[in-house]
């Protein structure tokens, strides 16, 4: 009995000590880039049936490419909402993103109109800014009517009703910055890369975007009933195609939004780097007025914002803006200037750093920001 005791004890204490060897086994996980990956409709809501063709059955075909490919990476965590033909509320895609703790929310979707209407277009939540998007919001969250219970789970949500989406967007408001610019890369990957007709980055009331505490976007990846896009979505090659793009998209985003980058870059950090001054002024960052500036990346990391940590830039200024800090690479009033200093951000690996513009300290858009000095 004593030499039984003795085992168990043995077995405890090793227990004990292989899991204080390896601290990082939680963390590891933890820190990888999570993306859940959702497929319209399914089951016995097959979407819409432009062309002949199901909706359900392309979105989950496009969806799984997607998820192959970015199950690849040992940094990227791949969530399905679903992974085969079944009817999953929107409530519970959300609930589905959310316990998983993600760090982006893809919805994928085909088009249908009366017409020979083509193009891709990519949604971010938002109130309905014409009577197009409000159709397509409607279209799409209308599965709601086959969940039982529906007027409970989504406290008298009505699709049909364009008042109804008002509400909506006050809990996505906090990661609207980081949707749009996913929906941009998604956009600029179906324009540039595959020559689709682009239909811009839209804001519209989708149920599925508003049960979501991340990045969220929904892409409608053509129109079914296009006499050309029908085919070619129903195809492999197309579907190929668009899973592609849509990897790359996610790939730029998380290089631009991501852990890793600055896990990376301060694991890899030099000695403090001595920069030569250039011919482009020191920029402060308590300009009133309009201010341009140069966004590098983005983490919920908290880094020292030193030129060592980034590559050499320098002046780099952190600022936190809800879970996230946010680096900034300059501050001027002069949009030429922060165009040059964009270009040398580039040079030095921030391919996907962009221009953001401030007026009296709050966040407007560029375009915004070059109208006000026009006046």
């Amino acid at each position: 009995m004593k030499t039984n005791s003795l085992k168990v004890l043995v077995l405890l204490i090793t227990g004990i000590l292989l899991s204080a060897s390896n601290p990082n086994k939680n963390y590891t996980e933890k820190s990888k880039f999570v993306v859940v990956l959702d497929a319209g409709h399914g089951g016995k809501d097959p979407g819409n049936r432009g062309g002949g063709f199901l909706e359900k059955d392309i979105a989950l075909s496009i969806i799984l490419k997607i998820g192959a490919e970015l199950e690849k990476d040992k940094d990227i965590k791949v969530v399905y909402t679903r992974d085969s033909d079944v009817f999953i509320p929107l409530e519970q895609r959300g609930k589905i993103a959310n316990d998983a703790k993600a760090d982006l929310f893809i919805s994928v979707h085909c088009n249908a109109h009366n017409s020979q209407a083509a193009g891709t277009e990519t949604f971010v939540l938002g109130i309905h800014r014409n009577s197009t998007n409000f159709e397509v919001a409607k279209r799409e969250n209308s599965v709601i009517f086959l969940e039982e219970d529906y007027e409970v789970t989504y406290d008298g949500f009505d699709p049909n009703s364009p008042e109804s989406s008002i509400g909506m967007t006050i809990m996505q408001e906090e990661y609207l910055d980081q949707s749009i610019l996913l929906a941009d890369f998604v956009q600029k990957k179906f324009t540039n890369d595959l020559k689709r007709t682009n239909r811009g980055v839209k804001q519209a009331g989708f149920i599925v975007l508003h049960q979501t505490y991340m990045p969220s976007v929904l892409i409608e990846t053509g129109f079914l009933s296009n006499k050309e896009e029908g085919p070619y979505l129903n195809s492999s090659f197309g579907q190929n195609k668009m899973a592609e793009a849509i990897v790359g998209a996610i790939r730029d985003y998380s290089h631009s939004i991501n852990l890793g980058v600055l896990d990376n870059l301060e694991k890899n950090a030099p000695a403090e780097v001595t920069v030569k001054e250039s011919n482009i002024e020191v920029f402060k960052d308590n300009y009133e007025g309009i201010t341009f500036k140069v966004q590098l990346v983005a983490s919920s990391k908290k880094l020292e914002p030193k030129s060592s940590n980034f590559k050499g830039l320098t002046p780099v200024f952190r600022e936190k803006e809800g879970k996230l800090y946010k680096y900034y690479f300059g501050a001027t009033s002069s949009y030429s200037q922060i165009q040059k200093l964009h270009e040398q951000a580039k040079t030095k690996g921030y391919k996907t750093s962009y221009l953001v513009a401030f007026e009296d300290g709050v966040k407007i858009t560029v375009n915004d920001a070059l109208k006000s000095q026009a006046k």
